[in-house]
């Protein structure tokens, strides 16, 4: 897949070497000349272009035309909307993801404006750190359909309302689903008479706001 970059700093940078590591085709664009230098001898195996992103024919200069996603991350919330807007309105390229700098500004970032997906770096370390805060020892392993439901895992505490009983037995919140049980290293499907014991592993997808009912069934109190 053909992927631009608006915006070649450290988030952009290190974007582009995940998504090459994942074997796709990568464009960087950024207007610093030094940027730009240290880019191409850091990432030769991306395309890096001098020039502003918010130029049409920077983009078009860029293969816009070809591209399946862009991502504008500059440090610059007007840039990476006036880029998003291009490159929907005017390229139409069919994902646009964009980086919010200031929170104050994530109203702005809507399709009306050309964006698909919003980044807002300040709202999701506050929500990782709330979440964090009230899920405890609960391991997130994958996040799906942007945060809304989660792949979790934790572990049956002794005196924990589940541990004990079955699946059947248990109040287990409406959005939440046990996906495996993990007990001395083998991966047991859970069913309706499946008991849980202390030291169990739980694996389940959990919808965010049910996240803490699921916890407190499989701790002590």
């Amino acid at each position: 897949m053909y992927i631009i970059i608006a915006g070649g700093g450290k988030t952009g940078a290190h974007l582009g070497g995940l998504l090459m590591a994942g074997g796709h085709e990568v464009c960087i664009i950024d207007d610093r000349p030094k940027v730009v230098e240290a880019l191409r001898r850091e990432t030769p195996s991306a395309t890096v272009l001098f020039g502003d992103g918010a130029d049409p024919k920077v983009l078009e200069a860029a293969e816009i035309g070809r591209a399946r996603v862009l991502a504008a991350v500059t440090g610059d919330d007007e840039d990476n909307l006036v880029v998003s807007t291009l490159a929907r309105f005017e390229f139409g390229v069919p994902r646009v993801i964009a980086r919010v700098n200031d929170p104050r500004n994530a109203w702005l970032y809507t399709p009306e404006m050309g964006v698909d997906v919003a980044l807002n770096q300040a709202d999701l370390m506050a929500r990782l750190i709330a979440e964090e805060m009230s899920l405890g020892d609960m391991m997130i392993l994958v996040k799906l359909r942007r945060g809304e439901v989660s792949l979790v895992e934790e572990r049956i505490e002794a005196g924990a309302p589940a541990a004990g009983k079955t699946v059947r037995e248990l109040a287990i919140p409406a959005g939440c689903t046990l996906a495996a049980v993990i007990r001395k290293g083998e991966v047991l499907a859970p069913r309706g008479d499946t008991v849980l014991y202390p030291q169990d592993e739980v694996i389940a997808l959990v919808r965010a706001a049910h996240a803490a009912e699921l916890a407190r069934l499989l701790r002590k109190p």
